[in-house]
């Protein structure tokens, strides 16, 4: 399943989120599954699907509804029969917006935790965790440095063997920041810069089978136009989420958008990676992890 955001253009009321699914007949036509209408009068734009399927449970699709990043809120749908069918949306409670952009983790005792951040009307940016110990009835917020000076968005979170956690978060300083938990997220350390360039873009990152972290980025610096830096990208790999190396270019342009992936692990041990292509398409594809 792959889901997305569609439109006239970002941002404008008819964007809605559309899924599709990728079978050995190929891919499906994509179907809209949910959207802004308020009322006969009022229609709001919505962002950024997030799937997530619970441990024994419903597939979940969470996604943003508003005016922009600023004002809008969280809404979810289930699906408990893979997709196919979907109950009617609920909105998530105040303060409460789900994943943000990028896929939760769900812990050995079934707890939930969902990477999140809000753009503040003041102009900064701030990283939260959203963690749920009922299969998401209820969440609770966990701040992640709260006094730090840099601006963080969109965080993912890795897993390692000895316990620890780790978010890597979009930002506007030029470099993917990071922060760790020893204690299953309930606390987090002080962001830090990583040496990972980041055009103040969205990236993404999966936690392998095998103990690798894989990284879906763009590597490049800020540049004049909130655009510049997205015609590369790449996967990064790491064992210990300090040092990392490029493994595969997926794109090597200049002047065009290949940005905001997505990745995960299947059960075969492929690495499935989808990103838009200069904001008209959205390009699937697959890697075989070693």
């Amino acid at each position: 399943l792959v889901a997305c955001f569609g439109g006239t253009q970002e941002s404008k009321p008819d964007v809605s989120i559309w899924l599709a699914t990728l079978d050995k007949q190929g891919v499906s036509t994509p179907q809209r599954v949910a959207d802004g209408v308020v009322s006969d009068t009022l229609r709001y734009p919505t962002w950024n699907p997030v799937l997530f399927k619970v441990r024994g449970g419903d597939l979940l699709l969470f996604y943003k509804v508003g005016p922009n990043p600023r004002e809008w809120w969280g809404m979810v749908k289930a699906s408990a029969d893979g997709g196919r069918t979907w109950a009617a949306a609920r909105r998530l409670p105040p303060g409460i917006l789900g994943p943000i952009k990028n896929k939760p983790i769900q812990l050995a005792n079934g707890t939930i935790l969902a990477p999140s951040s809000v753009e503040e009307e003041a102009g900064r940016w701030r990283a939260h965790l959203e963690k749920s110990a009922d299969l998401g009835r209820t969440w609770q917020i966990i701040p992640v440095d709260t006094t730090s000076q840099l601006d963080v968005i969109q965080p993912s979170i890795l897993t390692y063997k000895d316990g620890r956690l780790q978010l890597l978060c979009r930002s506007k300083q030029g470099r993917i920041a990071q922060a760790w938990s020893t204690d299953s997220g309930a606390r987090w350390g002080p962001l830090s810069q990583t040496s990972l360039l980041n055009p103040n873009s969205g990236t993404d990152a999966v936690t392998l089978k095998n103990g690798l972290q894989l990284l879906v980025y763009n590597p490049a610096l800020p540049g004049k136009d909130w655009y510049n830096g997205r015609g590369k990208l790449r996967v990064a790999e790491s064992a210990d989420g300090m040092a990392w190396r490029d493994v595969a270019t997926l794109e090597d342009g200049t002047t065009e958008e290949y940005s905001y992936p997505a990745i995960i692990e299947d059960q075969n041990g492929q690495v499935h990676i989808t990103y838009t292509y200069n904001r008209q398409n959205i390009k699937h594809v697959v890697l075989q992890a070693k």
